[in-house]
């Protein structure tokens, strides 16, 4: 690497990326099981797909009012953090001058040395350095609240479509099969990814999310055959 070159990471990514596999879990598993279900009622393709498309819709606009709102809060909290400490630099620069100092003598560094560096950190951008230190934020980082919306409604759709395309292709027993094998392979995959997103073993949160989503599928089965037939 020459020098002056910029290192770089894909930590900055993790966050998004992370929300990308767990919606499309969402996605695969929710409208899998609840067109398992469906067709446990009724041999009929129609109500199958009318439910497939309906829960894709559904799931995915929830998904993006859900994240919007919640990544809104997340980013109201963060800039009104911030307005507080940009007062309180302004007000009171020298306790705020003190109080950076006492972080990094906290951190090991001696009295006179992380005096000093909070003086020359203070001289460029004294809000970066205050929000990064006391409230753990990135000024360029903070919560996006229409990424979070976009990716958690895409994700979710991108995995609803697995068990919609197999139940356009084929149908009866031969669908249902196959959308339980392509809905416990997507699973298993998505695992994985996570893991690996997280730094968990992936053999072991692919067999997880199988055995969990399975079960889920198995359960919503057996309750549309149960309703199927009481009605």
């Amino acid at each position: 690497m020459g020098a002056g070159s910029k290192e770089l990471h894909k930590s900055g990514r993790a966050g998004w990326l992370r929300a990308a596999v767990l919606g499309a879990n969402d996605g695969l598993l929710s409208v899998a099981s609840l067109m398992m279900g469906v067709s446990a009622s009724t041999s009929s393709r129609g109500p199958l797909l009318v439910a497939g498309f309906a829960a894709l819709a559904a799931g995915a606009l929830s998904m993006a009012a859900g994240e919007y709102g919640s990544v809104s809060s997340q980013r109201d909290t963060e800039v009104a953090d911030l307005a507080r400490e940009a007062r309180e630099l302004e007000t009171m620069p020298e306790a705020e001058l003190a109080e950076l100092a006492a972080i990094y003598h906290g951190r090991g560094l001696s009295r006179p040395l992380a005096e000093k560096v909070a003086v020359e950190l203070s001289a460029t951008n004294a809000l970066e350095h205050h929000a990064r230190e006391e409230l753990g934020l990135e000024l360029g980082n903070l919560a996006r609240p229409v990424q979070a919306a976009v990716v958690s409604a895409g994700s979710f759709a991108v995995g609803g479509l697995v068990p919609v395309i197999i139940a356009m292709v084929l149908s009866g027993s031969a669908g249902q099969a196959a959308m339980v094998v392509g809905t416990l392979a997507g699973l298993g995959a998505l695992g994985s990814v996570g893991a690996r997103l997280g730094g968990a073993p992936m053999l072991r949160a692919a067999l997880r999310m199988v055995v969990l989503g399975g079960a889920a599928m198995a359960v919503t089965a057996l309750v549309g055959k149960l309703v199927g037939q009481a009605v």
